[in-house]
Protein backbone atom coordinates (compact mmCIF):
# COMPACT_ATOMS: atom_id res chain seq x y z
CA UNK A 1 0.00 0.00 0.00
CA UNK A 2 1.23 3.46 -0.89
CA UNK A 3 -0.22 6.80 0.25
CA UNK A 4 1.27 10.05 -1.00
CA UNK A 5 0.06 13.55 -0.18
CA UNK A 6 0.37 16.13 -2.93
CA UNK A 7 0.16 19.58 -1.38
CA UNK A 8 -0.20 23.10 -2.74
CA UNK A 9 1.21 25.85 -0.57
CA UNK A 10 -0.80 28.69 -2.06
CA UNK A 11 -4.23 27.26 -1.18
CA UNK A 12 -3.14 24.79 1.49
CA UNK A 13 -4.94 22.08 -0.44
CA UNK A 14 -3.97 18.46 -0.02
CA UNK A 15 -4.68 15.80 -2.60
CA UNK A 16 -3.81 12.15 -2.15
CA UNK A 17 -2.54 9.37 -4.37
CA UNK A 18 -3.34 5.92 -2.94
CA UNK A 19 -2.26 2.68 -4.52
CA UNK A 20 -2.59 -0.98 -3.62
CA UNK A 21 -1.75 -4.03 -5.70
CA UNK A 22 -1.81 -2.25 -9.06
CA UNK A 23 -4.94 -0.14 -8.44
CA UNK A 24 -4.88 3.56 -7.64
CA UNK A 25 -7.23 6.23 -6.34
CA UNK A 26 -7.00 9.99 -6.16
CA UNK A 27 -8.68 11.99 -3.41
CA UNK A 28 -9.49 15.66 -4.15
CA UNK A 29 -7.37 15.99 -7.31
CA UNK A 30 -5.54 19.23 -8.00
CA UNK A 31 -5.66 21.20 -11.24
CA UNK A 32 -2.84 19.33 -12.97
CA UNK A 33 -3.68 15.71 -13.81
CA UNK A 34 -0.35 14.72 -15.39
CA UNK A 35 1.39 13.97 -12.06
CA UNK A 36 -1.30 11.38 -11.21
CA UNK A 37 -1.03 9.76 -14.60
CA UNK A 38 2.77 9.62 -14.29
CA UNK A 39 2.65 8.16 -10.76
CA UNK A 40 0.26 5.44 -11.85
CA UNK A 41 2.40 4.65 -14.90
CA UNK A 42 5.59 4.49 -12.81
CA UNK A 43 3.90 2.06 -10.40
CA UNK A 44 2.32 0.09 -13.25
CA UNK A 45 -1.06 0.88 -11.67
CA UNK A 46 -4.48 1.76 -13.05
CA UNK A 47 -6.40 4.64 -11.50
CA UNK A 48 -9.66 3.00 -10.44
CA UNK A 49 -11.44 5.78 -8.47
CA UNK A 50 -11.46 9.54 -8.09
CA UNK A 51 -12.88 10.48 -4.69
CA UNK A 52 -14.11 13.97 -3.87
CA UNK A 53 -14.65 14.92 -0.23
CA UNK A 54 -16.95 17.80 -1.20
CA UNK A 55 -17.58 20.39 -3.91
CA UNK A 56 -14.60 22.75 -3.95
CA UNK A 57 -15.45 26.42 -4.45
CA UNK A 58 -11.97 27.71 -3.58
CA UNK A 59 -9.90 25.96 -6.26
CA UNK A 60 -10.15 24.26 -9.63
CA UNK A 61 -10.37 20.49 -9.42
CA UNK A 62 -9.76 18.50 -12.57
CA UNK A 63 -11.71 15.43 -11.55
CA UNK A 64 -13.70 15.44 -14.80
CA UNK A 65 -10.54 15.64 -16.92
CA UNK A 66 -8.89 12.91 -14.86
CA UNK A 67 -11.99 10.70 -15.24
CA UNK A 68 -11.93 11.20 -19.03
CA UNK A 69 -8.23 10.26 -19.24
CA UNK A 70 -8.43 7.21 -16.96
CA UNK A 71 -12.00 5.91 -17.23
CA UNK A 72 -12.19 6.02 -13.42
CA UNK A 73 -15.52 7.07 -11.90
CA UNK A 74 -15.79 10.22 -9.79
CA UNK A 75 -17.21 9.43 -6.35
CA UNK A 76 -19.10 11.93 -4.17
CA UNK A 77 -20.97 11.37 -0.96
CA UNK A 78 -24.71 11.50 -0.26
CA UNK A 79 -26.62 14.68 -1.19
CA UNK A 80 -24.25 15.52 -4.06
CA UNK A 81 -25.97 16.50 -7.28
CA UNK A 82 -23.19 17.15 -9.79
CA UNK A 83 -23.90 18.29 -13.34
CA UNK A 84 -21.65 15.50 -14.66
CA UNK A 85 -21.60 11.72 -14.34
CA UNK A 86 -20.56 10.52 -10.90
CA UNK A 87 -21.13 7.76 -8.40
CA UNK A 88 -23.09 9.06 -5.42
CA UNK A 89 -21.91 6.88 -2.56
CA UNK A 90 -24.13 5.86 0.29
CA UNK A 91 -22.97 6.32 3.87
CA UNK A 92 -20.67 3.38 4.75
CA UNK A 93 -20.41 2.22 1.13
CA UNK A 94 -17.19 0.27 0.55
CA UNK A 95 -14.87 0.53 -2.43
CA UNK A 96 -12.18 -2.12 -3.01
CA UNK A 97 -8.80 -0.88 -4.15
CA UNK A 98 -6.29 -3.67 -4.61
CA UNK A 99 -5.90 -5.25 -1.16
CA UNK A 100 -7.45 -2.35 0.77
CA UNK A 101 -10.92 -0.91 1.26
CA UNK A 102 -12.04 2.71 1.20
CA UNK A 103 -15.27 3.43 3.07
CA UNK A 104 -17.38 6.53 2.42
CA UNK A 105 -18.49 8.20 5.66
CA UNK A 106 -21.04 10.96 5.20
CA UNK A 107 -19.83 13.90 7.31
CA UNK A 108 -22.03 16.89 6.45
CA UNK A 109 -21.12 20.22 7.95
CA UNK A 110 -18.65 22.04 5.75
CA UNK A 111 -21.01 21.24 2.89
CA UNK A 112 -24.06 18.99 2.90
CA UNK A 113 -22.38 16.38 0.69
CA UNK A 114 -19.11 16.37 2.66
CA UNK A 115 -17.77 12.87 2.93
CA UNK A 116 -14.70 11.49 4.66
CA UNK A 117 -13.01 8.37 3.33
CA UNK A 118 -11.73 5.74 5.76
CA UNK A 119 -8.88 3.58 4.49
CA UNK A 120 -8.92 0.07 5.89
CA UNK A 121 -5.72 -1.83 5.21
CA UNK A 122 -5.31 -5.40 4.02
CA UNK A 123 -5.40 -6.74 7.59
CA UNK A 124 -8.75 -5.03 8.27
CA UNK A 125 -7.21 -2.28 10.41
CA UNK A 126 -8.44 1.30 10.04
CA UNK A 127 -5.33 3.03 8.71
CA UNK A 128 -6.17 6.62 7.66
CA UNK A 129 -9.07 9.04 7.36
CA UNK A 130 -9.25 11.54 4.50
CA UNK A 131 -11.59 14.23 5.79
CA UNK A 132 -11.44 17.04 3.24
CA UNK A 133 -12.38 20.26 5.02
CA UNK A 134 -14.20 18.69 7.96
CA UNK A 135 -11.09 18.50 10.16
CA UNK A 136 -8.14 20.90 10.19
CA UNK A 137 -4.71 20.15 11.61
CA UNK A 138 -3.22 23.04 13.57
CA UNK A 139 -5.72 25.56 12.27
CA UNK A 140 -9.25 26.79 12.79
CA UNK A 141 -11.25 28.21 9.90
CA UNK A 142 -14.53 29.98 9.55
CA UNK A 143 -16.81 28.60 6.86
Amino acid sequence: MKIEQIHTGCLAQGAYYIESNGEGAIIDPLREVQPYLEKAQQQNAKIKYIFETHFHANFVSRHVTLAEKTGAPIVYGPNAKPAFEAVIAEDNQEFTLGNITIIALHTPGHTMESTSYLLRDESGKDHALFSGDTLFLGDVRKT
